[in-house]
């Protein structure tokens, strides 16, 4: 009877979209871009950050041209990651940042500084009045980061104040003294709030900016019209091959430099560690010498007093050789 062979079934090959998740991280150039990019969930995204700052909500915008040129050949070139004119005439760029860069600050002026340059008009009868700018900054580390530490002590500490508006004030009536030009510095380490405690439409935007790639599903407590846009759009099974080869590109380059990252803070832990050793010695030896120390400074006072005990004890014999007339 003729051996029946089996039929080797071929390994089903790994399904790259689902090992991806359901959603896109919008931490990645790709993600932050695909989601606003589009109009309708910026307007709601910037009328939410800058509620307190607009005179009005913002009805209409368009995108513009995201490089921006300096004055001569010989300037250094800004790329926004997102900039937009409201119909309003207000600039506004907007920024997501997931590596910890140590001149953020810095970098944020020269930012709306070339925003500013930019409105310049040629001629002689330009009156200097600007239009109103505006600079959104959404970083994945606190403002206050330090390279020299490790990054898990610097993203620890929560506080209830994730997001802070910067103006031109007076020093010391700390009244406003310019009010056309604001920047926003979101820190989304210092934002912990659970589900749960997620109420305004601020808090949802944040909660979705750091939880959506981990999500897979919409919560119900996010309901909003404009998010349902946006899980959709959101969503890695609607990209195209070319999108999703991008996308992974940008995953890779996060996860590179993250890596690099967790490699220097291990540097740093272990050089602390050294350290923290050294001093340990440093203090035992210190704390041996402080030993000796005392002991030979016990055997001193011993010796002081011994001298003193001879030296009362001549006194005594001279003393009693004197009332003998030995002396």
């Amino acid at each position: 009877m003729a051996e029946v062979k089996k039929k080797k079934t071929a390994k089903k090959p790994p399904n790259v979209i689902e090992d991806l998740g359901v959603y896109i991280n919008l931490l990645t150039d790709f993600g932050f871009k695909r989601i606003f990019g589009i109009k309708e969930l910026m307007l709601h995204f910037l009328n939410t950050v800058l509620a307190s700052e607009l005179k009005k909500p913002i009805v209409d915008l368009r995108y513009e041209n995201t490089e921006r040129l300096g004055l001569t050949m010989y300037d250094r070139r800004a790329i926004f990651d997102l900039f937009c004119i409201t119909e309003n005439d207000e600039h506004i760029i907007v920024e997501m940042q997931a590596i910890p860069q140590l001149y953020f600050k810095d970098r944020a002026l020269f930012y709306i500084a070339r925003l500013i340059q930019n409105q310049a008009k040629k001629g002689k009868n330009w009156d200097f009045r600007m239009c109103p700018v505006y600079s959104v900054n959404i970083l994945d580390f606190c403002l206050d980061y330090d390279p020299a530490k490790p990054t898990s002590e610097q993203t620890a500490t929560q506080t209830d104040k994730f997001a802070s508006y910067v103006q031109l004030m007076d020093r010391d009536t700390h009244e406003l003294f310019y009010d056309k030009m604001t920047l926003v510095f979101i820190e989304l380490p210092r934002f912990s709030k659970e589900l749960h405690e997620v109420k305004s439409f601020f808090d949802q935007w944040l909660f979705i900016i750091r939880h959506l790639h981990e999500l897979k599903d919409r919560p119900e407590k996010i309901s909003e019209e404009v998010f349902e846009q946006l899980f959709e759009a959101a969503k890695i099974a609607r990209m195209t091959k070319n999108e999703v080869n991008i996308y992974l590109k940008n995953i890779s380059d996060m996860n590179i430099v993250k890596n690099e990252l967790a490699a220097r803070d291990k540097m740093i832990a272990e050089r602390d560690n050294t350290i923290a050793i050294h001093i340990d010695t440093i203090a035992a030896k210190d704390n041996t010498i402080a030993v000796h120390v005392n002991t030979i400074s016990a055997k001193d006072n011993t010796i002081a007093v011994h001298i003193n005990t001879i030296a009362a004890m001549e006194k005594e014999i001279a003393e009693l050789r004197r009332k003998a007339g030995l002396s």
